[in-house]
């Protein structure tokens, strides 16, 4: 059984920064890439950044290319997403992946149960 736990999220203000957390257990962590998804009330949940399982490659959105930084420590089976000038737009529940390697939610299979963002102008 894979869990995902997700932390970190809050309330700021725009231009403020944030690091989100996700915390895996219950199978091996090294060889899946990772990813990290948001959600916006009303909206589709969307693609923000993902890692592959050694970290040499990371991509991101294109609104959030820049701001975001995605990293993974595998000795403590954890992916981070460092984010920074944050705008209004950013907010939304954010969700952390496994067991996939796409860009899509649908390619995915294991999923955390999100951190709330939330941005003020």
């Amino acid at each position: 059984q894979v869990q995902l736990v997700e932390s970190g999220g809050g309330s700021v203000q725009a231009g403020d920064s944030l690091r989100l957390s996700c915390v895996v257990s219950g199978r091996g962590f090294n060889n899946d890439a990772m990813g990290w998804f948001r959600q916006a009330p009303g909206k589709e949940r969307e693609f923000v950044a993902r890692i592959t399982w050694m970290g040499q490659t990371a991509s991101y959105a294109d609104s959030v290319q820049g701001r975001c930084t995605i990293f993974r420590d595998n000795s403590k089976k954890t992916v981070y997403l460092q984010m920074s000038s944050l705008k209004p737009e950013d907010t939304g529940l954010y969700y952390c992946a496994a067991g996939g390697s796409g860009w899509s939610p649908s390619d995915y299979t294991y999923w955390g149960r999100g951190t709330q963002v939330i941005v003020s102008s």
